[in-house]
């Protein structure tokens, strides 16, 4: 389960992303890779509901992003997913709170 470093996780981003439609079937079922995450890689958040408000697309590349929502605001945990390979890359703990030094 590699959890990506900051660095890394930038990498797979493209200049302009495309919101992928809420409707839209994700390209393969990625719900094993996260149910196999370690619970401390969940930075003590609750991502238990499941909920994905967000995926984007990115373009360039074969990466598309799909944010798990937790059930504190604004914190989602990425699976970078390769839409080439149906693999999941890894994932990230995004915290717009802290990013953004929101309290």
């Amino acid at each position: 389960m590699p959890k990506l470093t900051e660095d890394r996780y930038k990498a797979t981003m493209a200049p302009h992303p495309v919101r992928v439609d809420p409707d839209e079937e994700p390209p393969f079922d990625f719900w094993p890779y996260f149910e196999a995450i370690p619970p401390e890689d969940f930075g003590g958040h609750d991502f238990s509901a499941g909920a994905v408000p967000y995926a984007w697309r990115m373009p360039a590349s074969a990466y598309e992003h799909v944010l798990v929502r937790s059930e504190t605001p604004n914190v989602f945990l990425v699976l970078v997913l390769d839409v080439v390979d149906n693999s999941v890359v890894g994932h990230h703990l995004l915290d717009l709170n802290r990013l953004y030094g929101v309290p």
